[in-house]
């Protein structure tokens, strides 16, 4: 009879606990949800549970019934940009988050150089960050906070990741991406509102990573590409793991774009780079049921150990630029060795982003974002004539003469070559091409070009060929 009544106690306490409505942990005390919106907030609770939500900023009450699988989910309206607020559930228990703010979230992603935060330089001074270090000691902001996803994978989607909302301060800044400080920093000054940052990044990582594995798996030249990767301990390498363990939990979180840092671990086979990016986009705009702004950073300049897979993805990622609402900032000017997959200079990688939103997004007048691009070529003689776009005021040379400008005629053999600047064109010459074809600006691993806007953004590399690289 004693075990008969422990047994139905520990049944009792059990449907208790079991009663009680639960959030996932994006959805806690300070954090930002994204303004102006249609928020969906979630979790878990008893099966048929009714449930009430409170929003303080309007004390509207929505009220709802748990599934039969024990979920609930309810879209609320938010207001524009504010707070501090609050937002009470109450089902068989009561929750209430406290301290919340309203502005603009954003999903910041890639690998090691958008993970790269103040804290590794404790492991290595190669990887300390003099940008963050300045900014230490003022940098408590408690409109800017941090979520930081921890690094997991699993093979199936999740629907929770550990991690908790944080006020931007000199502790919690040293273990964040310093990308997406910067990038944070500068919208929250330009826009005067609460500014959300999710980080979500995991260094060494491939897209494929980042991508449901049924689009890599689906896809022939995906399946054949990621085949080419070679596993190592520690870091992830089948497809979908990160997405299942880290983006998943996560979609329902309104957010008004995502960041993406990441290229370098697929240089292993490069030539599918913008079928795979573009596939991943259109996939995380599905999962989150928004045409979210992407906009991501070309890899920089770096000593790759086969010849052009470095420049291959580059080109790649500049061709993914033509998904609509992406776009793409170069940083091939903020490298100081090339010998190091991680430049320092996280500060103006972050202020460039920053700009990308501000005028694309947010649709601010006078800013200065995109990189001057090739545009077309045309041959006269023995010259070729290159035209730049987005170089308004035109461009310059940072030094006495071009560098990286190579030119080439039908043999392929490419020549250092001349480049002459007239507003937003070059011409381009070489005395031992009589009959030049082709012409290839800083289509080089490791190279560094040195013309920019006159507005001081660097000419983004290119090539006019398509000849074939050798790395197929």
């Amino acid at each position: 009879m004693r075990k008969l009544c422990m047994l139905s106690l520990l049944f009792s306490l059990a449907l208790c606990c079991n009663a009680n409505v639960r959030l996932p942990n994006i959805l806690s005390d300070n954090m930002v949800l994204q303004q102006n919106a249609k928020v969906t907030l979630w979790g878990w609770c008893e099966a048929g549970e009714r449930i009430a939500v409170v929003t303080s900023w309007d004390q509207k009450t929505d009220s709802l019934v748990g599934t039969r699988d024990g979920n609930w989910k309810v879209a609320i309206s938010t207001p524009k940009a504010g707070g501090p607020y609050t937002i009470s559930i109450k089902g068989e228990n009561s929750i209430v988050l406290n301290n919340i703010l309203i502005g603009e979230v954003w999903v910041c992603s890639g690998q090691s150089n958008m993970e790269m935060c103040e804290a590794w330089g404790l492991y290595s001074a190669k990887l300390g960050l003099p940008d963050i270090r300045v900014e230490l000691p003022n940098c408590f902001n408690s409109n800017i906070r941090f979520f930081h996803v921890p690094r997991t994978t699993s093979a199936s989607p999740q629907d929770n990741c550990l991690g908790n909302w944080t006020n931007c301060d000199s502790a919690t800044l040293k273990q964040f991406s310093a990308v997406a400080y910067f990038f944070g920093k500068k919208l929250n000054s330009a826009l005067h509102v609460p500014i959300g940052l999710v980080e979500v990044a995991w260094g060494g990582t491939n897209a494929e990573d980042w991508t449901p594995a049924a689009l890599i798996e689906g896809d022939e030249q995906l399946k054949a590409a990621e085949a080419k990767q070679q596993p190592k301990d520690g870091w992830p390498y089948r497809s979908g793991s990160c997405y299942n363990g880290m983006i998943a939990p996560i979609v329902n979180f309104a957010v008004a774009g995502a960041l993406w840092y990441q290229g370098e671990g697929n240089t292993i086979a490069p030539l599918t780079y913008e079928r795979l990016l573009s596939t991943m986009i259109a996939s995380w705009r599905q999962a989150w049921a928004l045409p979210l702004p992407f906009y991501l950073v070309q890899i920089a300049p770096y000593k790759y150990g086969v010849q052009y897979q470095g420049a291959a993805v580059r080109e790649q990622e500049s061709r993914v630029t033509r998904v609509q609402n992406t776009g793409m900032v170069v940083i091939s000017d903020l490298v100081s060795d090339t010998a190091d997959i991680h430049p320092k200079d996280k500060h103006d990688v972050g202020l460039r982003l920053a700009n990308w939103a501000l005028a694309d997004t947010y649709h601010q007048q006078g800013i200065t974002y995109k990189n001057p691009a090739f545009q077309n070529m045309e041959i006269k003689g023995d010259k070729v004539i290159i035209t730049c776009s987005d170089a308004p005021t035109g461009l310059m040379l940072k030094g006495k003469a071009a560098e990286e400008l190579l030119i080439a005629g039908d043999d392929k053999i490419f020549w250092p070559a001349q480049g002459h600047i007239e507003g937003n064109k070059i011409i381009v010459s070489a005395a031992a091409v009589k009959k030049p074809v082709a012409v290839r600006y800083q289509f080089d691993n490791s190279g560094i070009g040195n013309i920019v806007g006159k507005e001081g953004l660097p000419l983004a590399p290119f090539r006019t060929d398509d000849w074939s690289l050798g790395i197929e």
